[in-house]
């Protein structure tokens, strides 16, 4: 079947979008590809296309365990056979994928990286028939990347074993340094790279100072600009100030954040993407696979450690090719936030030495003991205990981790499980307590195989469906248990921590620099870049086009450096952004309508005559640029003119010709 007959049979789309095809095609001529587009291009199109183009299984690597489960259930629903493999599955669980993968069952298989090393996977790797490897977030694998994920390293091991395997490399955001890293890393076997332009001709990025408080800010630029919008946080519990805030004021707002429980984060997922809430505020665990389109702005209350992570995140604005809004709100004290993060994020050897000592007493780990040893580890009773902040002592258990004396295994997808531990007929006949009969009658009717194998439960969705607390729901399977009618185990919270080696001496512990002081000075590179975007007085998208290795590209003309000092948002007093519905929320100062309508005509006349225009090779030398950007906003806001693709050329729309 051809690459185009898929994508209309499986996805409903009449053709390919940007490089997408060019990166199918790479792939499936055996090449080693990197293919580098922006948030909201269609990564996940260029190898699922291909892998069902080809015979045998395409092996996905992907950190994002939300991601591959979201994938995995998309594809299902399409027809598409596919599983995954993660941290918190069971030996048997696991066993029992790999084995249909080797019977060639599964045409995606989905792995984090952690799970690449195990003597298992490999073994089993060995017998099955890949078509390729893709491999998700691939500036993971960089140790020049924002995000270095040891685990990544892995993957080189895993193309020895399966060396006819192309590699498909995806990314989103990465510099010229990574893009070379990346491809050595993963031994490519010559230079191979697609890339799109990271340029947004329709996101708009303004930068705002505003004192302590951000919450007038915020809802001055919800009430401006319409539309779905995500509001970024670094702290949890400023997520749902926020939200709380916002709703006091009239606003339909939601928070989400990683320690929510999955029902409650996939709940509020769902109502924003369905537009049951307009306003999502967040910290970074929200918006990765999240196919919402009309996102008109992103706001982001905290600067992000790097201009990758801004990028990525303020990319998830405007998917649609509709003007969207990238604000970034900085006050006083964002310069010394951002340092204090890089203590945080990157102690002093001496500190960690302590962090490993106190570790050791906590877990009652003797000298020359622990290779091999695991355990639980509660790290907010450890910091109580020690005397440690929860960010600080984290943060210093990673490194060691990284320095490979222990491993930190988080517990992330350490879901409840049940299975009846009696048969069918021996249920029938016991005497349940109301709750017990209702919610063994839930277990039965939604979930299969309980009498031969554990199935994963969710005790806040059982408790949502059949109206009663997550603690009647609990204590019910517990009772459930003790009786012998099921085998209940409870989902679990607390992180575990494996010693790779014995329990060393003060004094033998190091870390090596490219896991601590390199990785500290490329932090202290981002967070500056990030600082000289909020000062800089030149095009910010340019800025950052510039970190991304485009070189000589255009001014945007609108974002508030180009529009200048007198860039503001406010409704015009004889409501004019209401002529053009929801599309016209925000109305800049400084142009009257007598200016406006001349430039209108100026530049409709240039059009009509010329055809696509650069916004730069607009002849209009005696207009300010702030003007004639003003003018060029209003016009596509009110659809007089578009963008052609995410190139900062304008065209009058077919319906207006």
């Amino acid at each position: 079947m051809k690459f185009r007959e898929i994508l209309q049979q499986y996805w409903g789309h009449d053709d390919f979008r940007g490089i997408q095809r060019d990166i199918i095609e790479s792939i499936s001529q055996g090449r080693d590809t990197l293919g580098l587009m922006p948030t909201g291009g269609g990564k996940s199109i260029t190898f699922q296309v291909p892998a069902l183009s080809m015979p045998g299984t395409c092996l996905v690597v992907t950190p994002l365990i939300a991601l591959m489960k979201d994938q995995v259930a998309r594809l299902r629903q399409l027809g598409i056979l596919a599983n995954a493999i993660y941290t918190g599955m069971t030996h048997e669980e696991i066993l029992v994928i790999l084995d249909n993968c080797i019977y060639g069952n599964y045409k995606f298989l989905y792995v984090s990286p952690e799970r690449l090393g195990s003597e298992l996977f490999q073994a089993k790797l060995r017998q099955m028939h890949i078509s390729f490897i893709t491999v998700d977030e691939a500036h993971c694998i960089s140790q020049w990347g924002y995000d270095f994920r040891p685990a990544y390293t892995k993957i080189a091991d895993i193309r020895s074993i399966v060396p006819e395997a192309p590699v498909l490399a995806l990314t989103a955001t990465a510099t010229p340094e990574v893009i070379r890293d990346i491809q050595s890393q993963l031994r490519f076997r010559e230079e191979n790279v697609i890339q799109m332009s990271f340029a947004r001709a329709n996101l708009i990025y303004i930068v705002r100072r505003c004192g302590d408080s951000p919450i007038d800010e915020i809802d001055e630029l919800l009430n401006v600009i319409p539309g779905p919008s995500i509001i970024y946080t670094r702290s949890r519990r400023k997520t749902e100030e926020i939200a709380t805030w916002l709703t006091k004021r009239g606003h339909a707002a939601t928070y989400y954040h990683a320690g929510l429980n999955t029902f409650t984060r996939n709940e509020r997922q769902a109502a924003f993407q369905q537009g049951d809430v307009r306003i999502m505020v967040a910290t970074n665990a929200f918006g990765m696979g999240i196919d919402k389109s009309d996102v008109r702005s992103v706001i982001h209350v905290d600067i992000p450690d790097s201009p990758e992570a801004y990028f990525q995140e303020a990319g998830r604005a405007g998917r649609d090719g509709r003007r969207a809004y990238a604000v970034l709100l900085v006050d006083a004290r964002s310069r010394a936030t951002l340092h204090k993060r890089i203590d945080e994020t990157y102690p002093p050897l001496e500190y960690v030495r302590s962090v490993y000592e106190d570790m050791c007493c906590f877990l009652e780990l003797s000298f020359d003991d622990g290779s091999g040893f695991v355990r639980e580890f509660d790290l907010n009773l450890f910091c109580i205990n020690f005397h440690h902040y929860a960010t600080r002592a984290y943060n210093a258990l990673l490194l060691l981790s990284r320095a490979g004396y222990i491993e930190w295994l988080d517990p992330e997808d350490s879901r409840s499980r049940v299975m009846f531990t009696i048969t069918r007929e021996q249920l029938y006949g016991l005497p349940l307590t109301k709750t017990e009969d209702r919610i063994v009658y839930y277990l039965l009717r939604n979930y299969t195989g309980l009498f031969s194998e554990y199935s994963y439960i969710e005790e806040s969705l059982i408790a949502h469906v059949l109206d009663l607390t997550q603690d009647e729901v609990n204590e019910t399977l517990i009772a459930l248990g003790r009786a012998h009618i099921i085998s209940f185990i409870p989902r679990k919270f607390i992180p575990r921590i494996v010693f790779t080696q014995r329990r060393v001496d003060l004094d033998e512990i190091i870390l090596p620099p490219s896991i601590s002081d390199d990785r500290r000075k490329q932090m202290e590179s981002r967070i500056e870049t990030m600082m000289q975007y909020v000062e800089t007085d030149e095009c910010r998208s340019r800025f950052l086009l510039r970190y991304f290795g485009e070189k000589d590209t255009a001014e945007c003309g609108l974002c508030d450096n180009c529009l200048g000092e007198d860039f503001a948002f406010h409704l015009d007093a004889d409501e004019k952004a209401k002529a053009v519905g929801e599309r016209a929320g925000a109305y800049f100062s400084g142009l009257s309508d007598e200016q406006f309508q001349t430039l209108r005509e100026r530049i409709m006349e240039t059009l009509r005559t010329q055809g696509p225009t650069a916004i730069t090779e607009l002849d209009m030398p005696d207009v300010p640029n702030r003007l004639l950007g003003l003018a060029l906003h209003l016009m596509l806001l009110e659809e007089e003119i578009e963008y052609i693709g995410n190139k900062p050329i304008i065209t009058i729309p077919q319906h207006n010709t």
